[in-house]
């Protein structure tokens, strides 16, 4: 393996070493697998919740246990029913 020197900002370098800690992994591994694009999926699920945040519960008019019960209520409402034309 080959070795590459880089300069980083020292807010970046603070995060790669935070990560590596808590991963109980070398900031050279972290900082492959950021580069790989392999990051973990477990890593990513706050984010994409973060970035969706604003607009979950925004839709008026559904039941509150849409969650439990999606197929009744698809069922109750027609959809995937063919449709005449």
């Amino acid at each position: 393996m080959k070795t590459l020197t880089v300069r980083l900002p020292e807010a970046l370098v603070a995060q790669i070493e935070a990560e590596s800690r808590r991963r109980k992994l070398s900031k050279s591994d972290v900082v492959r697998e950021r580069l790989g694009g392999r990051r973990r999926s477990r890593r990513r699920q706050p984010a994409l919740l973060d970035a969706i945040a604003d607009v979950v519960g925004s839709v008026d008019g559904l039941p509150r246990d849409l969650s439990a019960r999606t197929k009744k209520y698809l069922k109750s409402t027609g959809y995937g029913r063919k449709r005449a034309r």
